[in-house]
């Protein structure tokens, strides 16, 4: 992966990384009753990527806990883990493992398979690199990352709803994704600007 080249950081810094947490956000958009969006997010998730000399030849795998939803409401909480949508007792974690990486524009799209509810398809990530930190103040090198992608939870198995007497159903189907990522340098060999 790479950044524009600026004065200021490198175009990119190949090694390893590693997603931190504490600093970083998995959430997701939903329409509800036509209306308005329902917010969410996940509390627990890990995940690393690798940076090659290439930046296409990049390759990022993520881990979440589905059980970890928060949507600012506990009931809608339980009943997403239930059966009717995630069915965490036998399908506790998502996963995203990358296929490959294509420059678009000023950013990239990382492609890649996500499994979900025993289910895997092709989902494309929308990335934008914001750039490094070669010296923090918690002592280490950091990348922050902004991603975007949109599914369908039909195409997943996850079809739960309920027809509108005016018309539509509760709950659209399409699936707003967005990641907001900090993660830490683990091992990194050389410092490469692009040419």
């Amino acid at each position: 992966m790479t950044v524009l080249d600026t004065s200021a950081v490198p175009t990119h810094l190949t090694g390893e990384w590693k997603i931190d947490p504490a600093h970083s956000e998995v959430s997701f958009t939903v329409r509800h009753l036509m209306l308005s969006k329902v917010r969410g997010r996940f509390t627990d998730f890990n995940g690393s990527f690798t940076i090659g000399a290439d930046p296409l030849q990049s390759r990022v795998d993520a881990i979440v806990n589905l059980a970890s939803i928060e949507t600012g409401n506990k009931d809608r909480d339980a009943h997403v883990r239930s059966a009717d949508f995630f069915d965490v007792d036998n399908h506790p974690e998502l996963s995203y493992r990358s296929t490959g990486v294509r420059v678009d524009g000023d950013g990239f799209i990382v492609d890649g398979e996500l499994s979900l509810h025993g289910v895997t398809k092709q989902v494309p990530l929308q990335v934008e690199i914001n750039g490094y930190q070669a010296s923090t103040p918690f002592g280490d090198t950091r990348a922050g990352f902004s991603a975007t992608a949109e599914i369908n939870r039909d195409d997943f198995g996850i079809s739960f709803n309920s027809p509108l007497e005016g018309g539509g159903v509760a709950l659209g189907r399409k699936v707003q994704i967005s990641l907001e990522i900090q993660a830490v340098l683990q091992q990194s060999d050389v410092l490469r600007p692009a040419s």
